[in-house]
């Protein structure tokens, strides 16, 4: 297999997975499921969430478990202990905050979400081009399974270790792996031996 024709398999794989996961969030309900907006009262919400954390941008974990930096062993489990209190009584969760200010599907977020998929496919086209797979089926396949795996441990883990929704992570979930699907035709197409191209026409 050329690896000319690797990379461009890559490239245009990129491309065609970037296309499909734009039309996913941008023109499909899919991309929605699972998320719910604040409808009582969002306007207080907002002012005391400013008003605690300012202009400090950041992943936020609450309640807060009350460890300070180089605790002990001990004093991580007297923590602990206590959080499990918390927990029973105070509503738990995460929250990414940003401050005023910021802007949605900039020219900077749409580029580097297009080079992480342009290099997700390449790294899947490259070992694609390592394994012994030559039909179309067989190369398809590959790359779907390479999806899966993409897509398992941190949409999983987050539903089990913080909650997440199971719609939201099974639509995320799904709008990676055929975007990999979609990687993987085209890469197949592109791919093809002369003896297949032959025998088609």
């Amino acid at each position: 297999m050329a690896a000319g024709r690797t990379v461009l398999a890559g490239v245009l794989a990129g491309v065609g997975m970037y296309i499909w996961t734009s039309i996913a969030h941008l023109l499909l309900p899919i991309s929605g499921a699972g998320i719910q907006e604040i409808s009582n009262d969002e306007t207080a919400l907002l002012t005391q969430l400013r008003g605690t954390l300012g202009d400090a941008s950041g992943l936020y974990f609450f309640p807060s478990v009350g460890l300070k930096p180089g605790a002990s062993a001990a004093e991580r489990n007297a923590a602990m202990k206590n959080y499990d209190a918390k927990l029973a009584v105070n509503p738990s969760g995460l929250l990414i905050y940003h401050p005023p200010g910021q802007q949605s599907l900039t020219p900077g977020q749409l580029i580097s979400e297009f080079l992480v998929e342009l290099l997700e496919s390449l790294l899947a086209i490259l070992l694609l081009a390592q394994s012994r797979f030559t039909t179309f089926g067989a190369r398809v396949g590959f790359v779907t399974v390479a999806g899966i795996l993409a897509s398992l441990p941190t949409n999983v883990s987050y539903w089990i270790w913080y909650g997440f929704p199971v719609t939201y992570t099974a639509a995320n979930m799904l709008i990676q792996i055929v975007g990999f699907v979609v990687a993987g035709v085209v890469a197949a197409l592109i791919l093809r031996s002369r003896t297949e191209r032959v025998v088609e026409a």
